[in-house]
């Protein structure tokens, strides 16, 4: 199936979709190519953001500002490695059959799956601002995040 796809469908079954990628065969560049679309998706999602931020500083160009949040997102890169590293520690202690590569598949899965939500709140935050809109939309991301990536690493961890 295509990432798309896939997006919506992990959204009504995630534990089925995380096994399809899992059935796939060990493969680090596809599970790269996961932490990509979320790094790309929160990327593209900060836009907003950075040219609300240069209008209200009177800054001629966004482009710094989007540089810079460029080099944060590259940044994210060693630490969703390191985070899904230490998801499998905690998992092995709770006696998850898993391996590093599930936990892997299972952080850098919904941290894409979440990432359309990345795209509404930068949306948000860069139209409308600071207030309980943005916030709302931090929560319900925050907590969809944090469920979807319990249901897969729980999945991940049954081996």
């Amino acid at each position: 199936m295509t990432v798309s796809t896939d997006l919506v469908a992990t959204w009504r079954r995630p534990r089925q979709v995380l096994r399809r990628h899992l059935a796939r065969g060990k493969s680090e560049a596809f599970a790269f190519t996961l932490l990509l679309v979320f790094l790309i998706l929160a990327f593209v999602g900060q836009w907003p953001i950075a040219a609300r931020e240069a209008f209200l500083a009177g800054e001629q160009s966004a482009l710094p500002r989007i540089l810079a949040v460029a080099y944060g997102v590259l940044i994210l890169i060693p630490v969703a490695y390191g985070i899904a590293a230490l998801s499998r520690l905690v998992g092995r202690a709770f006696g998850g059959q898993g391996s590093w590569y599930s936990a892997r598949v299972a952080l850098f899965w919904a941290l894409a799956a979440t990432g359309p939500v990345l795209l509404l709140q930068g949306l948000v935050a860069g139209m409308i601002g600071p207030g309980p809109a943005l916030t709302a939309v931090t929560w319900v991301g925050g907590l969809a995040f944090l469920w979807l990536w319990a249901t897969l690493l729980h999945e991940a961890e049954r081996g």
